[in-house]
């Protein structure tokens, strides 16, 4: 049984962490850099100007990888780029990205070694969830490219639990199955745990008396937003544990059973910073910043001070789980291209969904972002339960905002089933342009 207390897979306790893990990272760190150095086309020319040994200066001096130039990289080098540290036939895995922010997905190849790394990295993730050996995984979702829980589904049974996969079912045929099964553990987006426990409803199926005991959710904020985790706990019956990780980066950071609402890094594994956004300053403990990441064991496609776009705060107190890894007080807080500026007001769309998700008889909703005009205005589609008196909800919604956000927003409600319902990353911001 994997408990928070376990040895990790070198050989000392947690407790050890503080003394040793700046030794470790160094390490890691180092090896990684004369790697890249050596055999790493897409590092090489990034680092040619320094004018000094990339593994022997100060990390912190090193430039930023955006995804930007990944992309065009990956343009200009297709189909993969050049951020390859071995000739081809090393790399056995690939996976790529959701394209939802970019227009354009990452495509990321991996060797046999980065794989197992992501596979250790969850192996300590599911150290934070008290598993036991009765547990039995749920992946409810179609296996795609992206990096997803292909490495949750790989690492649980190596590690002896029975992982049950989803792909090529129906959502209604999903839920049966998790239930006809016993599952104990769901992987997958809050958006689609949220789908699920509305389909539930309608077919009578009881979620919340199930077997089902913990929601793993990641892809998209909103396991961390109060409304929306107790909407999903209350539905489930079951605790949520928010989960990090992106394609090109790997799996990063898990909730602990102790403190729900924040996230701890695997700092062993991970060299994290946290900056003013679109800046190179470090923001002081407990300030948003911009996470930017090194990923120190993904060496045949590393990533080295990478500019997320995701915006966290570290949380300055120490966690009562134990455990001296940095915590993301909050999770997730946002993305630094997802600020909506309206009207002399800048609003994240998660702070609009943890008041939206307050409203049981809310059961979807869309953001419109209108910039058509000279001045660029909002407006929320919601989509009510069949039976909730349209003009009351959208009334209390519209004040909520108000009274919480400080501004006013156009509140439209819509027909019972007439908004998208999502598998993967939800998308629920759509936006109008001139150009469009």
């Amino acid at each position: 049984m994997l408990t928070a207390g376990t040895l990790d897979n070198r050989g000392f306790s947690r407790a050890d962490m503080n003394d040793a893990l700046p030794q470790l990272q160094s390490h890691r760190l180092r090896v990684l850099l004369e790697q890249v150095k050596a055999s790493n086309p897409f590092y090489q020319r990034k680092y040619a100007s320094l004018g000094a040994d990339p593994a022997t200066i100060d990390w912190r001096c090193l430039p930023f990888t955006h995804k930007a130039e990944l992309i065009a990289d990956q343009s200009e080098y297709p189909p993969y780029g050049s951020n390859l540290t071995y000739e081809a036939r090393r790399y056995i895995r690939l996976h790529q990205t959701s394209g939802t922010s970019s227009g354009r997905p990452l495509r990321w190849l991996d060797t046999a070694e980065s794989w197992d790394w992501m596979l250790g990295c969850w192996s300590r993730l599911f150290s934070f969830l008290d598993l036991q050996p009765t547990d039995c995984f749920f992946f409810p979702f179609s296996f795609g490219p992206f990096l997803g829980f292909w490495t949750a589904f790989e690492a649980a049974t190596r590690l002896g639990y029975r992982c049950l996969a989803g792909g090529g079912m129906g959502s209604t045929a999903r839920l049966r199955f998790l239930l006809e099964h016993r599952a104990t553990i769901i992987c997958c987006t809050p958006t689609y745990a949220l789908h699920l426990a509305e389909l539930a409803a309608q077919e009578q199926l009881d979620l919340a008396g199930s077997s089902v005991r913990a929601l793993v959710l990641a892809g998209e904020p909103g396991a961390c937003i109060d409304s929306t985790r107790q909407r999903l706990e209350s539905q489930w019956g079951a605790r949520v544990f928010d989960h990090y990780g992106l394609t090109e980066v790997g799996p990063t950071a898990i909730e602990c059973r102790a403190n729900p609402g924040g996230m701890h890094l695997l700092e062993e594994d991970y060299l994290a910073e946290v900056l003013a956004p679109q800046g190179d300053r470090p923001v002081a403990v407990g300030e948003v910043g911009e996470l930017v990441l090194t990923n120190l064991g993904r060496i045949g496609s590393p990533l080295i001070r990478y500019r997320t776009g995701d915006l966290v705060r570290i949380d300055p107190k120490p966690c009562p789980c134990g455990t001296p890894w940095r915590r993301f007080a909050g999770g997730i807080l946002g993305r630094t291209d997802d600020m909506i500026h309206v009207r002399g007001n800048n609003v994240y769309p998660s702070s609009l969904e943890a008041v939206i998700r307050r409203f049981p008889e809310i059961v979807e909703y869309r953001i419109i972002v209108d910039q058509t005009g000279p001045l660029t205005d909002l407006a929320i589609e919601i989509e009510p339960t069949p039976g909730a008196d349209r003009s009351l909800l959208s009334e209390a919604v519209a004040r909520a905002i108000r009274d919480e956000l400080l501004f006013r927003v156009a509140i439209r409600t819509v027909d019972p089933g007439s908004l998208p319902r999502f598998e993967m990353k939800a998308r629920r911001i759509f936006r109008k342009s001139a150009d469009d």
